[in-house]
């Protein structure tokens, strides 16, 4: 994703920042609220990104839309508006989220289904994670009809793939290999 490197810099600097000035818990409810507005609101990425808006009004806009937040975060609005990049706002809130998560000894696992996971399966995969580690895992279902079934599980750096598409290059590679069916 476009600017997924700057994010994280930012990201990480107002969370070394809301870390030092112990304002970590609201910074996250800031980011939060800002990821669902990002969410619901898919012109307001495309208005930030807009090089023919000029920057204090992009800046007025967000301000507009989160008058009640804490001052670190008035601090990263600031920070992204006099470098020009307030279109990484939402990409850097989701990597805020990330390292806030990380601190609070929280992990994330994706998994990638064809289709969306019922509350017994994703109950049965929510176990299996937890085999892999003893942090608190939060579940997040991606949809992505071109695994054809099966899904794929992503916990940190580890993946396992379970599905179709994977299974079906599997014995693709097998019958090159033997050249024979």
């Amino acid at each position: 994703m476009k600017g997924t490197r700057a994010a994280l810099r930012y990201a990480k600097a107002i969370f070394a920042f809301a870390k030092e000035t112990q304002v970590t818990d609201a910074v996250a409810k800031d980011m939060g609220q800002l990821q669902a507005l990002f969410q619901e609101n898919e012109a307001l990425q495309t208005a930030l990104e807009n090089p023919l808006l000029a920057v204090d009004q992009k800046l007025a806009v967000v301000k507009a839309l989160f008058p009640k937040v804490c001052e670190a975060t008035q601090k990263l609005f600031l920070l992204l508006a006099e470098n020009n990049r307030l279109g990484l706002l939402h990409q850097t809130g989701k990597q805020y989220l990330d390292l806030y998560s990380q601190e609070q000894g929280e992990l994330k696992a994706v998994v990638t289904s064809a289709v969306p996971l019922n509350p017994e399966l994703e109950k049965t995969i929510l176990d299996k994670a937890k085999d892999f580690s003893k942090q608190k895992i939060h579940l997040e279902n991606k949809i992505d009809p071109t695994i054809m079934g099966g899904f794929i599980l992503k916990i940190g750096d580890m993946q396992y793939d379970a599905s179709v598409v994977h299974q079906l290059k599997a014995l693709k590679t097998t019958l090159i290999k033997t050249n024979t069916i």
